[in-house]
């Protein structure tokens, strides 16, 4: 795994893990013209997928992680 990917992966479970269960159903982005919620978030950025790098782009910059 890239460094980059997994500063990503380390940033985004930092926030995820301290998140109540209901939140994490809650739409945190639309990328692609699709709602991303964060556990749908974190399937993707844990497996390193092309949607997972948008995903983790995008929250970087909205500053979410």
């Amino acid at each position: 795994m890239a460094e980059d990917e997994k500063t990503t992966l380390e940033r985004f479970i930092k926030v995820f893990s301290g998140l109540p269960l209901e939140e994490r159903s809650q739409t945190i982005a639309v990328i692609d013209e699709q709602p991303i919620n964060w556990n749908l978030a974190y399937q993707h950025i844990k497996n390193n997928t092309e949607l997972g790098k948008k995903i983790g782009e995008k929250l970087k910059e909205l500053e979410i992680i």
